[in-house]
């Protein structure tokens, strides 16, 4: 198995409440500033200690995530990590210039030496606000962009696009990226509907927010899907994000995040209840309201029902390397994207011991 370093560049300080958009009366530069440092120093952090990815995610309006465009982030990176893929899990394209995430991609892939993972999302409908997208075309925004995307990768004579959605009389991208025909792709998969677009378009699947019952069945849609079109994902075709943190000992871990979580300036993302709620409230989990309250359920049962619904990664190495099987054996994912659940220096000393004492453990394990 595979281990990537999530940067969720969550804002530290204390906010004005919970709800979506967040006012900024109480945001501080300093802070943020704080922030995008630490995200630096984790992902360096990362590579140095054998961790296969460090990713970046987009998000507006809001301290859950600071990173209203990733590639900014992500071009910083190529430049302190040095051997680890660099992915980007990934930019929101129904609200964005496809033509320019190809270009932004294509630069990136380039920078790095051919070490970009491109994901594409369609991200929460209340973000669609923010550039004033109507969220009721984001399946057909997504579709669309992908296909442009990818055509601007692999075309190398100038083409043009009259889609439903965007319109252009010339597409020739320059630079173009490095790994051919394009860097992998990924794609969010948690309804039916985006498993089975990404098993015939040949699209990696990304699971977050979830429960492991939850995504053992997508993933095994997502298969199914895939061999009525010809083809077998691997495990490295399969993404599943979990917030994690790792002590010396089970007791010292729930320590850490229980100190986290009462900090007035609480960076613990495993128990961020407006974060969740904000999420839930938008409809992440897909169509079925029934599996809307079975993760929400989830939520509510305190950090072991986390631990045993998969959504929660928490003790010594032994106890994670344990974990770790449980959600190998249900999902078959081929990498963890791992979110920090505590900050500061405990974060560093969990990235430390997560590169040194788990990850030889399950890097020989084929889901």
């Amino acid at each position: 198995m595979k281990a990537a370093l999530f940067s969720p560049c969550t804002y530290p300080g204390p906010t004005a409440g919970s709800g979506w958009p967040t006012p900024a009366t109480v945001y501080s530069a300093a802070l943020s500033e704080q922030t995008y440092q630490a995200a630096i120093e984790h992902a360096r952090l990362a590579d140095e200690v054998g961790f296969d990815w460090v990713t970046v995610a987009e998000h507006h309006y809001g301290p859950f995530c600071i990173t209203p465009n990733p590639m900014v982030l992500a071009g910083a990176l190529t430049q302190v990590v040095k051997r680890a893929k660099i992915a980007l899990l990934g930019a929101d394209i129904p609200i964005l210039n496809p033509v320019r995430v190809a270009e932004e991609f294509a630069m990136l892939d380039t920078l790095s030496g051919g070490r970009l993972i491109a994901g594409m999302l369609r991200g929460t409908p209340n973000e669609y606000v923010t550039y004033n997208v109507n969220p009721r075309e984001s399946r057909g925004r997504f579709e669309e962009a992908l296909q442009l995307i990818r055509m601007a990768w692999t075309e190398p004579e100038p083409f043009g696009w009259q889609g439903r959605y965007w319109q252009y009389k010339t597409v020739c991208i320059w630079p173009r990226p490095i790994q051919q025909p394009h860097p992998p792709l990924y794609m969010s998969g948690s309804s039916p509907e985006s498993g089975e677009f990404a098993a015939k378009h040949r699209v990696g699947l990304g699971l977050a927010v979830t429960t492991l019952a939850l995504a053992s069945k997508a993933s095994r849609h997502y298969r199914s899907q895939a061999q009525l079109t010809g083809w077998t994902p691997t495990p490295d075709d399969i993404v599943y994000r979990v917030p994690f943190h790792v002590a010396d000992t089970d007791e010292r871990a729930m320590e850490h995040l229980a100190a986290a979580a009462a900090s007035p300036r609480s960076f613990s993302l495993a128990l961020s209840q407006g974060a969740e709620t904000a999420i839930a409230e938008a409809g992440y989990y897909g169509r079925d309201d029934a599996q809307r309250g079975r993760v929400a359920a989830a939520f509510a049962g305190g950090i072991q029902g986390r631990i045993e619904s998969g959504q929660l990664l928490l003790g010594s190495p032994r106890t994670l390397i344990a974990q770790i099987g449980r959600i190998r054996e249900a999902v078959g994912a081929g990498v963890l994207d791992l979110v920090p659940a505590v900050g500061g220096a405990q974060a560093l000393a969990s990235i430390e011991r997560f590169g040194t004492e788990v990850l030889p453990a399950i890097r020989a394990v084929d889901p």
